[in-house]
């Protein structure tokens, strides 16, 4: 077994310094008198700022339209109720359901039963969604149709949050709806993106019909592991026919 290096303790007396190269969590950032140290105060400053840039920053609708064109599936470009960052902070409601507008453009859509749809939500961190939806989808997508699913077109939907691919999966009279969206930022993790899965959506769900994927980025589940893992529950999903507390992930035990 190759032989841990661990960083130079010099100076510094604190017995979990040596964990810190395992973690971006903050530990052992030591003291002056009683307050922490000024480059540990200015650290935690900075990234409070990222954390708040990511909750603010927009999705690139163009560019994600842009790239996922590789699909060749059909894309719909979608709005919660949500008019403004504001509004969507504030009423937590009005981002888990289409505007009039969206609803009036699925209307048009009068495609045969599909077994996926992916929606592409900026959530609270559209950073996070920017740089890795797309990479997932490109270990993902020829997975799902490799097996033969039958996709719904891809959805991108600004100030959306979970719930409201209930709403566009019932739409598209698919089996399953999969949404890709910004987590809420931590403070060393603000661009973390989750994935969400639910069986038969429709409006009314709540949140135990539904699987999480979290923390998908380089520094947590990397794109092309979490698409396996997505793979998996999606296969199970469609099998068992449910999500939520009843499906449990198993992917990557013995013996699977």
């Amino acid at each position: 077994m190759a032989e841990i290096e661990k960083p130079d303790r010099a100076g510094n007396d604190d017995m979990w310094f040596s964990l810190r190269e395992f973690t971006a969590a903050r530990i052992a950032i030591g003291r002056t008198g009683n307050s922490i140290p000024l480059s540990e105060l200015l650290d935690f400053k900075l990234a409070h700022a990222h954390a708040r840039d990511a909750v603010y920053s927009t999705l690139d609708v163009e560019g994600i339209a842009k790239n996922i064109q590789q699909f060749k599936l059909p894309v719909f470009t979608l709005h919660s109720r949500a008019a403004s960052r504001a509004k969507y902070l504030t009423r937590p409601d009005y981002g888990r359901t289409l505007n009039d507008e969206s609803i009036e453009e699925l209307t048009t859509y009068n495609g045969l039963e599909t077994d996926v749809a992916i929606v592409i939500a900026d959530g609270l961190s559209a950073m996070a969604v920017n740089q890795f939806a797309v990479e997932l989808l490109q270990y993902l997508v020829p997975k799902l149709t490799g097996a033969g699913l039958k996709l719904a077109p891809i959805s991108l939907v600004e100030q959306g949050r979970v719930a409201i691919a209930d709403e566009i999966g019932f739409a598209f009279n698919t089996n399953l709806s999969l949404i890709l969206i910004g987590e809420r930022p931590g403070l060393s993790s603000p661009d973390s993106m989750g994935a969400y899965l639910t069986y038969k959506p429709q409006h009314g769900l709540t949140d135990e019909s539904r699987n999480c994927i979290s923390n998908i980025r380089p520094d947590g589940l990397a794109p092309a592991a979490a698409a396996d893992k997505i793979f998996y529950l999606i296969n199970e999903a469609l099998k068992r026919k449910l999500t939520g507390v009843d499906l449990k992930d198993n992917h990557g035990l013995l013996g699977e």
